[in-house]
C-alpha cells in the first residue's frame, strides 16, 4: 500500500461533514486533513495545507461550490469531487462543474438500508482515490493507493450475464460500437462525440456516473452533437446515428433479436465495483455481436471493461483503446491492455477518425 490520500470534505451541512468522514476514513487508504463549512474556510485551510483530493458540496453559504471551484482551478488547481444530493434539477450544474474541471461526482451519502449505504460508501471512497491520481494540465504525479478495498467481493461480469445461448451472429456489414469510460469521461466523451457525423455507426456508452446524473448528461451531448444521443431504456434499437448511455445505476446489455440489436436496462449487484459496468456491456456485445462489434475503452481507474474487451477481441471485433498520454486517469486502459485485448492505441483526438474508418472498412 502507497501512501494515503490526503481529503478536505467541504460541505455546510455538519451531518454530512460527519458521514463523509466517517466513510472516507474507514479506507485504510484514505486520510482526512480537516473539513470546512464554506469555501471561505476551506481556502483558508488549503493554504494550511493542500489535499490530495477536496470533495466539494454544490450549494454553500457566502458562496456556491461551481465559484469556488472556478477560483481553484484557476489559481491552484487540484482534484475536485462535487457531492450534491440525488435531485435531476441539481444535474446541469453538476455537469457544469464537470466542465469547469471537477474529476467526478459523488451523491450525498444516504442513511438507509445498510446494502445501500454500503455500495453508496463504496463508490465515495473509489471516486475519491480515483481523484487523486487525476492528471490536471498533465502535471500533477500520480498517488498510487494499491488494491481497492470496499466491504463486499468483486463480482464479474457472470452476475449479471445470462449463459451464453449460441454463437454471436456472423460478420455484417453493419457495425455497433461499445464504448467504456469513468474518471475523465464525460469531458472525453463529449470530444469524441462532437467530431461524429450523423450517421455514424451504432454507438452505446457506459460511463460511470451517479443516478439522474446521466440523464442530464446524455441530454446535454446531444445539444453538442450531430448524432442522436440519449439515456437508454429498457429495449431501446441501436442504430446508426444515435447513442444510447446507460443509465445511472442500472447496467446495460447489448442483445440481438435477428439481424438488429437492441439494449436491456436491468438492475443486478455491483460488477468490477460499477454499476453500470464496462464488463457488462463489452462482455454482452462479444456474444451477441462478435465480429460486428468495436471495443473503445477510454479514461478511467480501475479494470472495470479489461476482461470484457478482451472476450470482445477474442469474439474477432475490433479494439481500441485510449494512450495514457490523453486520459486523465490511465487505469482502465492499462489494465485493459495488460489482458492482452486491444488491438490499437490511440491518443483521444483520434478515436473519432479510428472509428469511423473501421466503419469504412466494413
Amino acid at each position: 500500500m502507497g501512501k494515503k490520500v490526503r481529503v478536505l470534505v467541504v460541505d455546510d451541512s455538519a451531518s454530512v461533514r460527519q458521514t463523509l468522514v466517517s466513510i472516507l476514513e474507514a479506507d485504510p487508504q484514505i486520510e482526512v486533513i480537516g473539513t470546512a463549512s464554506d469555501p471561505f474556510m476551506a481556502a483558508k485551510r488549503i493554504q494550511e495545507e493542500i489535499p490530495d483530493v477536496m470533495t466539494l458540496d454544490v450549494e454553500m453559504p457566502r458562496m456556491d461550490g461551481i465559484t469556488f471551484l472556478r477560483k481553484i482551478m484557476s489559481q491552484r488547481p487540484i482534484p475536485v469531487v462535487m457531492c450534491s444530493s440525488l435531485t435531476e434539477a441539481g444535474s446541469e450544474t453538476l455537469l457544469q462543474a464537470l466542465e469547469a474541471g471537477a474529476v467526478d461526482i459523488i451523491l450525498k451519502p444516504r442513511i438507509g438500508a445498510a446494502d445501500h449505504l454500503a455500495e453508496s460508501a463504496l463508490r465515495i471512497c473509489e471516486v475519491v482515490k480515483s481523484a487523486a491520481q487525476a492528471r490536471l494540465g498533465h502535471t500533477r504525479p500520480s498517488i498510487r493507493t494499491g488494491s481497492a478495498s470496499g466491504p463486499a467481493a468483486k463480482l464479474t461480469a457472470d452476475a449479471v450475464l445470462p449463459p451464453p445461448s449460441g454463437k454471436a451472429m456472423a460478420r455484417t456489414t453493419e457495425m455497433v460500437v461499445c464504448v467504456g469510460a469513468s474518471t475523465g469521461g464525460t469531458e472525453a466523451l463529449r470530444e469524441m462525440l462532437i467530431k461524429l457525423p450523423a450517421n455514424a455507426p451504432g454507438m452505446v456508452i457506459v460511463q460511470h456516473m451517479p443516478e439522474k446524473f446521466t440523464a442530464a448528461f446524455a441530454k446535454r451531448l446531444n445539444s453538442l452533437c450531430e448524432v442522436e444521443i440519449k439515456e437508454a431504456t429498457d429495449g431501446d434499437p441501436v442504430l446508426r446515428g444515435h447513442v444510447l448511455i446507460a443509465p445511472g445505476d442500472k447496467h446495460m446489455l447489448l442483445e440481438r433479436q435477428g439481424a438488429r440489436y437492441h439494449v436491456s436496462v436491468r438492475t443486478g449487484p455491483l460488477v468490477s465495483r460499477h454499476r453500470p459496468s464496462v464488463d457488462v456491456l463489452f462482455r454482452s456485445a462479444a456474444r451477441a455481436a462478435g465480429a460486428n462489434a468495436m471495443g473503445v475503452i477510454m479514461t478511467g481507474m480501475g479494470d472495470d471493461g479489461a476482461r470484457g474487451m478482451l472476450e470482445m477481441h477474442q469474439a474477432g471485433a475490433f479494439t481500441v483503446s485510449q494512450d495514457e498520454a490523453t486520459s486523465v486517469v490511465f487505469g482502465m486502459p492499462k489494465e485493459a491492455i495488460a489482458h492482452g485485448g486491444v488491438d490499437k492505441i490511440l491518443p483521444l483526438d483520434r478515436i473519432a477518425a479510428e472509428i469511423l474508418a473501421e466503419d469504412r472498412r466494413r
